[in-house]
């Protein structure tokens, strides 16, 4: 069984490699001086510095692994280079609200770069997946969690994302 790749834009494997530099250089080694002060306290039984150092220690690490098999199996598409009519991974969408006719754009990403402020949604979202196969003018029904909503496609677009 192979396993799972783990589809991302250029930026959003940048930004992996950049919070696993963070994680290494930065805060393991921070947690390391934690630890060392702790100890200087005394009896382990009783030193809640330690313990707390300790847990934070087994966090990083376990964060440090995921993020390193994240880009490990990491399939970068760069929206940029893909040209299509038709949404799929890396589309910016534009889509026209039926019922309040307010303008709302998503761009699709891989799940480990969502930013739902930024308008970043994962390709693996109920949104993202009543939207793949769409083109521009087609209506589509997504099923939210505050109800049923009807959508049109104003535009679809293949773009470098920072």
């Amino acid at each position: 069984m192979a396993e799972e790749s783990y589809p991302m834009t250029p930026a959003g494997r940048e930004k992996l490699r950049l919070r696993l530099k963070q994680l290494k250089d930065v805060e393991r080694h921070e947690n390391v001086r934690d630890i060392e002060a702790a100890l200087e306290h005394g009896d382990l039984r009783e030193n809640a510095e330690y313990h707390a150092a300790k847990e934070r220690q087994g966090q990083i690490d376990a964060e440090i692994r995921l993020v390193e098999h994240t880009l490990g199996r990491a399939q970068v598409i760069d929206p940029a280079d893909i040209d299509s009519e038709t949404i799929g991974f890396g589309a910016t969408v534009t889509l026209l609200d039926m019922e309040t006719d307010k303008e709302q754009v998503y761009a699709l990403v891989g799940e480990h770069e969502t930013d739902v402020d930024r308008g970043r949604i994962s390709i693996k979202t109920p949104v993202a997946r009543a939207l793949l196969g769409k083109r521009e003018g087609d209506e589509v029904t997504i099923n939210l969690p505050k109800g049923v909503r009807e959508y049109e496609v104003v535009s679809v677009a293949y773009q470098a994302l920072d």
